[in-house]
Formats: structure tokens, sequence, C-alpha cells
């Protein structure tokens, strides 16, 4: 069974940063495509970025395109979400997510993912 523990999230200005890590366990996490995804409330889970299992391919929202960076450290089972230049909208819950898939694909989609962190808030003040 895996487990994913996100953290770092935290209360910023808007124009700030923040970087999230997620750390998993109870796997083999160089097989496994990450990805994560945030939800506001009252709004339905939405997609923001990808890695697959090498590091080699990511995939981005276009809301998030050019400010947020993913990336992994398979040493340390460790996926990272660098978040630049944040804007209100960009408050949520963040939640990493996993899926054994070693391909070049990105995964986009929440249905596609079958292992979940417990998320870690986010949120910017304008």
């Amino acid at each position: 069974q895996v487990q994913l523990v996100e953290s770092g999230g935290g209360l910023v200005q808007a124009g700030g940063s923040l970087r999230l890590s997620c750390a998993a366990s109870g796997g083999t996490f160089s097989t496994y495509s990450m990805g994560w995804f945030r939800q506001a409330p009252g709004k339905e889970r939405e997609f923001v970025a990808a890695i697959n299992w090498s590091g080699g391919t990511t995939y981005y929202a276009d809301s998030v395109k050019g400010r947020f960076t993913i990336s992994r450290d398979n040493a340390k089972n460790t996926v990272y979400l660098q978040m630049n230049s944040l804007k209100f909208e960009d408050t949520a819950a963040y939640y990493c997510a996993a899926r054994s898939f070693r391909s070049g694909i990105i995964l986009l989609s929440p249905g596609t993912y079958n292992y979940w962190g417990q998320g870690t808030q986010v949120t910017v003040s304008s």
C-alpha cells in the first residue's frame, strides 16, 4: 500500500512562492507517475501538474503554466511542486496522487490515479 504525505502549504501573499512536497512510502516510487491536483471550496478537484515515472515528461494546466514547476527526486521518493507568482485564485487544498505507470504518457484525470495524499492547504492573500 502506497502512502503519500504532502507538506509545504501555508499562507502567502499574492506574488509570493511556496514549494510543496509529497513524500511516498510503501511502493516502488520510481515506477509511479505522479500528479498534483487542487480543490477549492465548492469546486471540483482540478488537475494542476503531472510528471511521468522518470521525470522526463511533465505537463501543466494552462492556469499554472509558467508559474509552477513539478519535479521529482526518485532517490528521496519525493515529488515537488514549486509555485511562484501565486495568485488569489491559486487558493485551494493541494493533493498529490500516484499510479504505478511506467510510460511517457502523462495522466491528467483524477480517476487514473489510485493513491492520494491527505492534502495541504495553500492560501494566497490578495
